[in-house]
């Protein structure tokens, strides 16, 4: 029985065998010679039905796609979770819609589907083929440090031929919206996956000296918009010095330049900034810089021993001086709805003299009175900026100013909340900025090695390049090429790139658009992303050239 069992076996398969063989024959006989004609009369005839009987019997292989790569934009993201799939991109019959309780994103959802030629739905479900952009609650309890969170932060997760652009407030969503239009000009589509994202500094901008050289409400609105697209969030405003005051003013009409800005610009600059989640700063420098100012007040210049004017500086030491510029502050804090008010505070020309107190007898005296026989004009000086800090902080603003306005040992300090925006090392009695740091001062980068683009490139300074910044630069370079340790870098806020106009005539508005493009897009990914780029710099320029 078990014998009989086994030949019965072994003839079946014996027969399998033959069977298959015969078929693998015809098959192969089908498959070869001219035109394809098999080895018999019916030959391809039974190898298409041979054929019709595998595609029915096997399921058609579905497309396979390889990993996803991260989508090519400025600054880089700093995570993406690759998947496999198509990605998405704008096809006919796309929509921007917004999440249920998102409506605060409709102008959001507006401004990407004109961007990408597709439809606004306004608050609807996702249907395939669109883009939801959705706030989510913040992340409870805390992250740990180092997570990718905050306000400006935000996930973008494609799949399924669908974007979903989440984000706990509206700059991150933004944010993600400018993720997903680059990646569509970059590369022609979103990749699958997810990115998570969020940026390394809270403070990422750009400076525009428009007192020195007027540049039109339109070249403004154009820096606002490159700013948007690669997630800087502040536009400095420097509209007083002592070539020009800059913008409309009713409390003193008189001290306005020919060339000017009305206050009905400024207001749609403002109101396109915020729709962009730009933050504009502005500033009126004093007790220098107020040259434009003093031409109308002759009476407030500050004159030294001999009698002489001092250019651009106000006599601190008269009552009537400080009325006029708190005037102007109350005024302008008004019609500028920022954060930050940037008072300046640098280059009081009292202070660059080889002896002050000998040089202008009158504010020694007076410091000496006020602050006892250490008393010395410096005193006088930061107890101006810190005056002017008192006048801003009641209308909710945060003050800061320039270095070089800050001294050391003296009879009275820059009140500590004043951050600090380092911009030189130049200066008469130059300090280290880890000075600064070390008494747990903020501090924004405006490092002028790198960060300053000053026309005409008077005093030895040249053009920054984009390449230099790209790989050389961090924030926490502050001063010249050495960074400071890094143990403060929680202390340094940010960085912006500046534009001064030294020699007005240098340059054309169009011709300095053109010389910072490179320039503010390597600020940019520096102060986005703490770690080196994965790309070479001529990767990053090509990459710049195609997003235009």
């Amino acid at each position: 029985m078990i014998r009989g069992s086994s030949r019965a076996r072994f003839a079946v398969a014996a027969i399998t065998a033959v069977t298959a063989a015969t078929a693998l024959s015809m098959t192969l006989g089908g498959c070869s010679g001219d035109g394809g004609s098999g080895g018999g009369p019916d030959g391809p005839a039974r190898t298409e039905a041979a054929s019709r009987d595998r595609e029915a019997a096997t399921p058609s292989p579905s497309r396979t796609y390889p990993l996803s790569s991260a989508p090519a934009t400025i600054p880089a993201v700093r995570v993406h979770e690759p998947a496999r799939g198509p990605g998405w991109r704008p096809e006919p019959g796309a929509g921007v819609v917004i999440a249920k309780g998102s409506e605060g994103l409709d102008d959001e959802g507006r401004l990407l589907a004109g961007e990408l030629k597709i439809a606004f739905r306004g608050t609807a479900a996702a249907r395939p083929g669109d883009v939801e952009l959705a706030l989510t609650a913040p992340p409870s309890p805390p992250p740990a440090q180092g997570a990718l969170t905050g306000p400006e932060s935000y996930t973008v997760v494609t799949g399924g031929g669908r974007v979903r652009i989440s984000g706990p407030a509206e700059a991150g969503v933004f944010y993600g919206t400018r993720t997903l239009k680059q990646a569509v000009r970059s590369g022609g589509a979103m990749p699958e996956g997810t990115v998570r994202d969020a940026p390394g500094r809270p403070q990422r901008g750009l400076m525009v000296d428009i007192a020195r050289k007027p540049f039109t409400a339109g070249w403004l609105e154009d820096r606002l918009r490159e700013m948007a697209d690669i997630k800087l969030n502040q536009l400095g405003l420097h509209f007083s010095d002592d070539q020009a005051f800059r913008i409309q003013s009713d409390t003193h009409p008189e001290i306005v330049s020919r060339e000017h800005l009305t206050k009905a610009q400024v207001r749609r600059i403002l109101e396109l900034a915020a729709s962009l989640h730009i933050t504009v700063i502005p500033e009126i420098d004093s007790p220098g810089h107020l040259g434009a100012v003093l031409d109308h007040y002759p009476e407030l210049r500050l004159k030294d021993a001999a009698g002489r004017t001092v250019p651009g500086a106000i006599d601190i030491s008269k009552p009537a001086s400080a009325t006029l510029v708190d005037e102007l502050l109350r005024e302008y804090a008004q019609l500028f709805d920022s954060r930050y008010w940037n008072l300046g505070g640098d280059e009081y020309q009292a202070l660059t003299r080889r002896d002050p107190e000998a040089s202008f007898p009158a504010l020694a005296a007076l410091a000496r009175e006020r602050y006892g026989p250490q008393g010395r004009i410096q005193d006088l000086a930061t107890a101006w900026v810190n005056d002017r800090a008192a006048a801003v902080r009641p209308l909710g603003r945060v003050p800061t100013a320039w270095n070089d306005g800050f001294f050391r040992g003296g009879r009275v300090s820059v009140d500590k909340d004043v951050e600090v925006q380092y911009w030189t090392g130049k200066e008469i009695g130059a300090r280290q900025p880890d000075e600064y740091l070390a008494e747990g001062r903020p501090v924004v980068n405006l490092n002028d090695e790198y960060l300053y683009y000053v026309l005409g490139e008077p005093n030895e300074f040249t053009y920054p390049t984009g390449e230099r910044i790209y790989e050389q630069w961090t924030p926490l370079v502050l001063r010249g090429t050495a960074p400071v340790p890094r143990k403060y870098s929680g202390q340094i806020l940010g960085a912006r790139f500046a534009i001064w106009c030294d020699i007005a005539g240098a340059q054309t508005p169009e011709r300095i658009a053109r010389g910072i493009a490179l320039p503010l897009r390597a600020t940019a990914q520096k102060v986005w992303d703490p770690r080196p780029p994965a790309r070479d710099w001529q990767g990053f320029q090509a990459l710049a050239e195609r997003l235009g």
